[in-house]
C-alpha cells in the first residue's frame, strides 16, 4: 500500500510539474528557482545586463544550446543549436537574401543535387519548385536565408570555392501583416518573435557555455524588450558572476596575492548583494561596466582569482547587520575620504577616511659589499656598467677610479674582450706574437678585436647596406679601411658618431674601453634579471619574476645602486618595503648586482601605482570648451577651490568666466575637469599680460577615493595582512560573515 501511494504520489509530482512547464508562469530566476527545464543555476543568482538598445545579437554555443519563446507559456524555438542572431529592428523587416546554389529538372535529380550540397557546407539546405520551369529548369537548390546582404556575399564566397560556380544571391520581399520588432535566424531560418516575448538561450549541457560579441558567459542568456529596447541579461550563479568580476578590478597578473584577491572577492560579492535589483524594471541587477562593477565573463577569469572567490565563499561585509556598500576605488593617493565628501549624500560610518598605510609594515634592509665612485665617460656615469662588467667577471675590480681614465694595453684590452666572447659562448681571441702587447689599445685594434671575437664578419658583410655606410661616414674614411665595420659600431650605438670617424689610431682608456664593451654585450641580450621584491626570507631574497618567485641569497660583495627617477646612484644599505622593481645580475647562484628602481620614497600602501601621483596641463581655452558642457559660464578665468575634505581632496570648487560663476561639488568636479581623481592642487601659467594661459593639475589617485584603495589592499597583503584585516581596515566597524 505504502508503495502504492509513493507511486501515485510520484506521478502526481510529475504531472503537476509537467502542467507547471506547459501552462504556467515562466520561472523566476533570482529567487527561489535554480534551473530551467533542466539547467541548473545554483543560488544565489544574479542577472547581469550586458547591452540596452540593441540591434543584432549573435549567439554561440561551445556544445549546442536550446532556444525558448516565453510569454504565458513556453515555445521551443531551437533544439541543439550552436548559432542563433537576432535582430531587433522596430521598423517591420521587410526582405531576405537566400542563395540559389543550382537548378534541377525533376524532384530525384533536386534532392540528390541537395544532398551533395548538405555535404559540403554547414547551412541550410532546401529545394523548391521554380516559378519559371521553362527557362530555369523545374526546381532550384537553395541555401538561406541570410538576414544581410554581406552575410549572403561571405556565403557566396564559400559556395563558389567549393566549386558551386553558380551561386547566386536572391533578395525577396517578406509579406508580413504586421510590423514585428524581434527577428531570429536560426537553423538559417528567419522568424518573428512576439513583441512581448522573453527569449532564452540554455546551453545544452552544463559543459556548455554561451558566447556573444567576443566574451564567453556561464548561466544562460534571456532577451526581452523593454522600454529602452532589446536588453540582453546573463543569469548565473553569484559566485561564477565574481570569477568574472575579480580580475577585471583587480588584475592578478599585477597584483597576485592571494589575501588581496580575496578582500576584493569579498567586497564584490558585498557590493552585489546590496545592490540586488537596481535595475528592476528591465530586469536585470547590476550592469557589467565600472558603473556596478567590470565583468568580463569567462573571458577574464584567472586561477588565482577563482581561487579567491571559492576560497570566500558566502562571506560578506556587515555593519551592525546589514550589508555594507562596499565602494572601493584603485589608488587613493594616500588617505581615502569620508563618502559624503564625494558623492554628497549622507554619511556612512563605515566609509570614513582612511590612511594608506600599514601600522604592522615591516622594513628589510639589504647592504652592499663594494661600492664605485663615479666614472664619467662622454658625460655619462659608467659605474652601473663597470659593475655589471666586474659582475660577470669580464673586468676586475678597481677601486681606485683614476685607473679608468688611463689608457689600456692591447694585452688587458684582449683578456677582457676574451672574457666577454667566453661568457657568450665564443672562442678567446689570441694576441699576434709581434711585440705589440703593451701597445695601448686604439679604436682600430678595439673593432679588430670584437670583430674577430664575436665573429661579426659575416653579420657586417650581409646584414649592413652599402648606402648606410655611406650616410653615416659621410665621405670620410679610416687609412687603414674597415670603413664598414666603424659605419657599423656607429649605426648599433657602440661607438658614438663624430669624434672616432677618421680617427683609427685614438687610444681608448679602460673607462671608454669597458663602456663600449658592455654595449657589444647589450646588442646580445640584457644580463640582468628583472622582478619584484616581494620579502626576505630565511636570508634569501625572495622575488617575482617572468619564470615564477625565485629565492635567492645575496652575495657579500654584492654592488648595490638605487636607481631614482632614472638616476642610478651606488649606496651602502637600503631599507625594502616590498613591492620594488629590481634588476639583478646572478653568478655562482647569488646575487653580485642588484638595482633597485624605487617608487617615491614613501611608506604609503599604494606607492607602487602608476597613479600613485600624477600631473595633467590643459590650456585655459580647452578647459573653457569642456566646462561649458555643464556649466555657461562664458570664457573662464580662473578655478578658485573653496573647501577640501578630510583627505585634502576638493569638495567645493568655485568656477569663475567671464558671463557667470559656478560652484561645482564633490565627484563631479573630476568629471568637470576631466582629470582622474579630486585630490589636487592647481598651479597656473600666465602670458605677458599677466592671464592665466595654461592651468596645471597635480594630483594623487585615481578613481572616487572612497572605500578599500585597492592597490593599497594588494600593499597589505604583500606586507603580510589578510583579507579579514585589509578590509577592517578600510571598512570601519564591520564584520564578516557567511551568509550562504
Amino acid at each position: 500500500m505504502r508503495k502504492f501511494l509513493f507511486i501515485q504520489h510520484k506521478y502526481i509530482c510529475i504531472l503537476i510539474f509537467l502542467i507547471l512547464f506547459l501552462g504556467g508562469r515562466p520561472v523566476e530566476f533570482g529567487k527561489d528557482k535554480t534551473f530551467f527545464h533542466g539547467y541548473l543555476i545554483k543560488t544565489p543568482v544574479i542577472r547581469i545586463g550586458l547591452g540596452v538598445n540593441l540591434d543584432e545579437i549573435r549567439v554561440t554555443a561551445s556544445s549546442g544550446m536550446k532556444v525558448y519563446e516565453v510569454k504565458t507559456h513556453y515555445t521551443r524555438i531551437a533544439d541543439d543549436v550552436d548559432e542563433i542572431l537576432i535582430q531587433g529592428h522596430r521598423e517591420k523587416f521587410n526582405e531576405k537574401y537566400i542563395i540559389q546554389v543550382a537548378r534541377a529538372r525533376d524532384r530525384k535529380e533536386a534532392e540528390t543535387r541537395a544532398r551533395e550540397v548538405r555535404a559540403r557546407i554547414q547551412h541550410k539546405v532546401f529545394i523548391r519548385e521554380n516559378e519559371e520551369k521553362r527557362l530555369s529548369g523545374g526546381y532550384q537548390i537553395m541555401v538561406g536565408d541570410f538576414l544581410t546582404r554581406g552575410d549572403a556575399l561571405e556565403s557566396v564566397a564559400r559556395l563558389q570555392s567549393e566549386g558551386f560556380d553558380d551561386a547566386w544571391i536572391v533578395r525577396e520581399e517578406i509579406t508580413e501583416k504586421g510590423s514585428h520588432p524581434l527577428w531570429i535566424l536560426v537553423d538559417n531560418e528567419l522568424k518573428s518573435l512576439d513583441q512581448d516575448a522573453t527569449l532564452y538561450v540554455i546551453p545544452s549541457s552544463a559543459q556548455s557555455y554561451l558566447s556573444t560579441n567576443g566574451r564567453d558567459y556561464r548561466g544562460i542568456l534571456t532577451l526581452s524588450a523593454t522600454r529602452r529596447g532589446m536588453v540582453l541579461i546573463n543569469t548565473l550563479n553569484l559566485d561564477d558572476y565574481l570569477k568574472g568580476v575579480v580580475p577585471g578590478e583587480l588584475s592578478p597578473y599585477q597584483f597576485a596575492e592571494i589575501e588581496a584577491q580575496k578582500a576584493q572577492a569579498v567586497a564584490a560579492r558585498t557590493y552585489a548583494m546590496k545592490n540586488m535589483g537596481s535595475y528592476s524594471e528591465l530586469g536585470y541587477d547590476l550592469v557589467d561596466t565600472p558603473k556596478d562593477q567590470f565583468y568580463l565573463g569567462m573571458n577574464a577569469e584567472h586561477p588565482l582569482s577563482t581561487q579567491a572567490v571559492e576560497e570566500t565563499r558566502g562571506q560578506v561585509a556587515l555593519y551592525r547587520g546589514d550589508l555594507i556598500d562596499a565602494l572601493y576605488t584603485s589608488t587613493c593617493g594616500g588617505r581615502t575620504e569620508d563618502a559624503e565628501n564625494v558623492f554628497l549624500g549622507r554619511s556612512l560610518p563605515y566609509l570614513r577616511s582612511t590612511e594608506c598605510v600599514y601600522e604592522k609594515q615591516r622594513d628589510w634592509p639589504v647592504k652592499a659589499g663594494r661600492a664605485l665612485s663615479p666614472v664619467y665617460i662622454q658625460g655619462e656615469n659608467i659605474g652601473p656598467p663597470l659593475a655589471s662588467l666586474i659582475s660577470l667577471g669580464i673586468i676586475p675590480h678597481d677601486e681606485r677610479t683614476p685607473r679608468y681614465s688611463e689608457s689600456i694595453s692591447r694585452a688587458e684590452a684582449v683578456d677582457w674582450i676574451g672574457r666577454a666572447g667566453t661568457v657568450l659562448g665564443k672562442p678567446a681571441s689570441r694576441l699576434e706574437e709581434n711585440g705589440d702587447a703593451d701597445r695601448s689599445l686604439t679604436a682600430a685594434d678595439f673593432i679588430g678585436l670584437v670583430v674577430d671575437t664575436f665573429e661579426w664578419r659575416e653579420r657586417i658583410d650581409n646584414l649592413f647596406l652599402e648606402k648606410e655606410e655611406e650616410f653615416i661616414l659621410d665621405g670620410k674614411r679610416w687609412p687603414e679601411g674597415n670603413n664598414r665595420a666603424l659605419a657599423f659600431f656607429i649605426q648599433n650605438g657602440i661607438f658614438p658618431g663624430g669624434e672616432m670617424i677618421g680617427a683609427p689610431d685614438r687610444v681608448l682608456s679602460r673607462g671608454e674601453t669597458a663602456l663600449y664593451l658592455w654595449r657589444v654585450l647589450g646588442s646580445y641580450h640584457d644580463f640582468a634579471r628583472n622582478g619584484i621584491f616581494t620579502r626576505m626570507k630565511e636570508g634569501e631574497m625572495e622575488l617575482e619574476s617572468e619564470d615564477g618567485k625565485v629565492r635567492i641569497a645575496t652575495d657579500p660583495g654584492m654592488f648595490l645602486i638605487r636607481n631614482f627617477g632614472g638616476v642610478s646612484a651606488f649606496v651602502p644599505q637600503l631599507a625594502l618595503l616590498g613591492g620594488e622593481r629590481m634588476r639583478w645580475i646572478e653568478r655562482d647562484g647569488r646575487i653580485v648586482f642588484l638595482e633597485v628602481i624605487f617608487p617615491p620614497y614613501s611608506n604609503i600602501l599604494d606607492r607602487s601605482s602608476t597613479y600613485h601621483s600624477w600631473r595633467k596641463r590643459v590650456s585655459r581655452e580647452e578647459l573653457s570648451r569642456k566646462i561649458n558642457q555643464y556649466y555657461p559660464v562664458g570664457t573662464l578665468k580662473d578655478l578658485k577651490v573653496t573647501k577640501r575634505g578630510t583627505s585634502r581632496r576638493v569638495v567645493d570648487l568655485v568656477i569663475e568666466g567671464e558671463s557667470s560663476r559656478a560652484t561645482v561639488r564633490g565627484f563631479r568636479i573630476r568629471r568637470v575637469l576631466g582629470l582622474r581623481e579630486t585630490l589636487f592642487i592647481i598651479d597656473r601659467e600666465r602670458d605677458e599680460e599677466g592671464r592665466v594661459s595654461h592651468f596645471i593639475f597635480r594630483g594623487k589617485g585615481w578613481g572616487h577615493g572612497v572605500g578599500m584603495c585597492q592597490v593599497g589592499a594588494f600593499g597589505m597583503a604583500r606586507a603580510g595582512a589578510d583579507f579579514q584585516t585589509i578590509l577592517k581596515k578600510y571598512y570601519k566597524g564591520i564584520r564578516l560573515k557567511r551568509v550562504y
